[in-house]
């Protein structure tokens, strides 16, 4: 069982890391929540990659989300325009107003102590960067969490990154294809149903598309290539 501070207790939530973003040095923090809420993902541990100093719709606008984010084409562009809130053009799907801002405040209230990466992920499934990019983070910190967790899934938009238990994240035809001649998994988003390719690519089970026919959860086929499968995951936008 997971521990906490008493006895019996679960540990389910807590800080994985704290200290330089891999990508450009700037301090994040690496948070760890346990949720039963989604009902896409189903029943796992959620990690958010944060900017440690920043609240997260600042750090959208001013393009400091860099630090979390890398080069993902959907953080869009930093803007001073005081009528917006975050980044002009952005279209990735997590709304920060929600999850992501929630665990950044509860951050900077004290509510998030430091734990063991091994003992949090220990017998659940792991989604690594509900929020962030893991690329931004060291190794050690995923190693550690999937150490014994029972399972993961997982995407990066950093090249060539940890093809080993992340889904490659590719926006277009071009891009899978070059990821998949260096032998690496995708997750590609589709316009529409007409870009699939089912001879490589199969419909994320549980997209509208796919009829929700499962969870992530249940899934697992996000896991890069600690799956057995030979075909990568595609999803129409939403």
């Amino acid at each position: 069982m997971l521990r906490g501070d008493r006895t019996g207790e679960a540990v389910l939530s807590g800080i994985l890391y704290e200290g330089p973003s891999l990508i450009d040095g700037q301090e994040i923090v690496v948070i760890a929540t346990y949720s039963d809420k989604n009902r896409k993902t189903g029943t796992m541990m959620q990690t958010y990659i944060l900017r440690a100093d920043i609240d997260p719709r600042d750090a959208s606008k001013t393009g400091a989300d860099v630090s979390i984010c890398g080069a993902c084409p959907h953080r869009g562009t930093a803007t001073d325009d005081p009528a917006r809130k975050l980044a002009k053009g952005r279209t990735c799907y997590v709304n920060i107003g929600q999850g992501v801002l929630i665990v950044w405040k509860a951050y900077k209230r004290g509510h998030y102590k430091p734990a063991s990466a091994a003992d949090i992920g220990r017998g659940r499934l792991v989604r690594l960067g509900t929020y962030g990019d893991p690329a931004a983070v060291p190794d050690q910190v995923w190693d550690d969490l999937l150490s014994q967790a029972e399972g993961w899934t997982g995407y990066s938009h950093a090249s060539g990154y940890r093809p080993d238990i992340v889904m490659q994240s590719a926006d277009n035809a071009a891009e899978a294809l070059t990821h998949w001649a260096a032998g690496r998994r995708t997750f590609r988003i589709l316009k529409d149903l007409a870009e699939f390719m089912p001879d490589k690519e199969v419909l994320c089970p549980a997209s509208k598309e796919a009829g929700k026919r499962t969870t992530c959860e249940a899934c697992k086929l996000c896991s890069g290539l600690a799956t057995k499968s030979p075909k990568s995951v595609a999803i129409v936008m939403h």
